[in-house]
């Protein structure tokens, strides 16, 4: 299944390739104080393959905040964070925003909260490369 979505101009669109076609989606609530007041809820395929678009990247901000060690990737139009990537190893990691997605059946998320405040940088790297996409491309196009 090809999971389509981006943040509310469509500057930063990504599809995401879910194979095989899920019955739930993970859909975790982050308590952190940057994913409340964002409305911010992951999801990841650790197999999937993620091909991110860039309208303008001039109106990409990416913020990373308390350790440092992931960028939340943040629209200068419309202030939607559709993404957030972490390196680890020269290698880019990332989770989509269940809320930007264009064409999924809300049905197929499972919501639950998510905690990750209490982990030592380690765990956070650790979790990070076993958990979210691994397979990350970027590609920037012209308006």
């Amino acid at each position: 299944m090809q999971l389509q979505g981006q943040c509310h101009c469509g500057n930063i669109a990504y599809t995401l390739d879910w194979e095989p076609d899920p019955t739930e989606i993970p859909a975790r609530a982050c308590d952190c104080s940057f994913c409340t007041k964002h409305g911010g809820v992951w999801t990841s395929h650790p197999d999937g393959e993620l091909r991110v678009t860039i309208r303008n990247l001039e109106q990409v901000h990416r913020y990373a905040f308390g350790t440092g060690t992931a960028d939340f990737h943040i629209c200068r139009e419309c202030g939607v964070v559709p993404l957030v990537t972490c390196t680890v190893d020269g290698r880019i990691y990332a989770v989509v925003n269940v809320n930007t997605f264009d064409n999924v059946d809300p049905g197929l998320l499972q919501h639950r909260p998510a905690s990750f405040s209490e982990e030592s940088v380690a765990s956070k790297l650790a979790r990070r490369q076993a958990n979210w996409i691994a397979n990350v491309s970027f590609v920037e196009r012209a308006a």
